[in-house]
């Protein structure tokens, strides 16, 4: 699974401590950067390629996963979860099914952060759960349906 990841200035560093762990997990990693100020550019950036299954999952990165969320969910067939704790990661995917994950390095520390990484990325969405006629209700309206 390749994945996308990218971030504002100020989340540099998570990033950098967040890349080695994602490749140590047996990911591929595409770095989207983290020179833009505007945190908008790097986001849409990402959500596209992911969109169109240039990179499986994308992670996502500023000060508080906020913006970055908002920026990526603006991306037709993007579906970005701010995270901060371990459950919202799992049921990101598992309730969800969201392909990017936002976080925010002023919020939480490498190590949580990590462990988010770890528990978003190997979950899998299941079609047939109860949550899929949730999911397809959001993904019509997306449509226009």
């Amino acid at each position: 699974m390749k994945i996308a990841i990218g971030c504002d200035p100020n989340a540099t560093d998570l990033k950098k401590a967040l890349i080695p762990f994602i490749e140590k997990l047996g990911y591929e990693v595409k770095d989207y950067g983290s020179g833009d100020p505007i945190y908008a550019n790097v986001a849409f950036a990402v959500a596209e390629d992911v969109v169109k299954g240039i990179c499986d999952r994308g992670i996502l990165i500023c000060g508080t996963g906020i913006g970055m969320s908002i920026a990526a969910n603006k991306v037709k067939g993007a579906y970005a979860a701010c995270v901060s704790n371990v459950y919202q990661a799992q049921r990101a995917v598992l309730s969800n099914d969201a392909n990017i994950i936002t976080i925010g390095s002023l919020v939480i520390g490498v190590e949580l952060a990590k462990c988010l990484v770890e528990a978003y990325l190997p979950r899998k969405f299941d079609p047939a759960s109860p949550s899929a006629p949730k999911v397809q209700r959001i993904c019509d309206y997306e449509q226009g349906k």
